[in-house]
């Protein structure tokens, strides 16, 4: 039985990611505003780097639900800002790990703080039980989706 809950234009637009958008502006404004010369696109990678440094190209793509052509040109343009590096796998020369670098490492307590303040803003006024059915939900929702591929 199909779900009717939403007005169709209103569960595409949810599901695509107002709320997501919304917080990634949100943040990006907020490292603009501190004169950080960083995207949301390269924070993601970071992100990712921080919880585990050392990761292929091809992870950071699985884990960041971004295409190989986009994870490169990020990686090449942080490269080039001397956020990160490019090292060879020794067992197979045709994998690149990527590594943070000391600038790229400096920047997780401030760029996290930013938007751990973000995602409070976000969700000020929300119950944290609703926090929780909305997490359960969206994890249902991916979890569905993620069998069919």
């Amino acid at each position: 039985m199909p779900n009717n809950q939403f007005k169709r234009g209103e569960l595409y637009s949810f599901i695509t990611g107002v709320a997501s958008t919304a917080i990634a502006r949100r943040v990006q404004k907020k490292f603009n505003g501190i004169g950080l010369n960083l995207t949301i696109e390269q924070w993601s990678v970071l992100y990712h780097l921080w919880k585990k440094d050392g990761i292929s190209q091809q992870e950071l793509c699985k884990a960041s639900f971004r295409d190989k052509p986009s994870i490169t040109r990020l990686v090449d343009n942080m490269e080039k800002t001397g956020l990160v590096k490019r090292v060879a796998a020794a067992n197979d020369r045709r994998i690149n790990l990527i590594y943070l670098t000391k600038e790229g490492q400096q920047l997780q307590e401030q760029t996290l703080k930013l938007a751990d303040q973000t995602l409070l803003e976000a969700l000020r006024g929300v119950p944290t039980d609703k926090v929780e059915v909305c997490k359960q939900i969206l994890q249902i929702v991916y979890d569905n989706l993620a069998k069919l591929t």
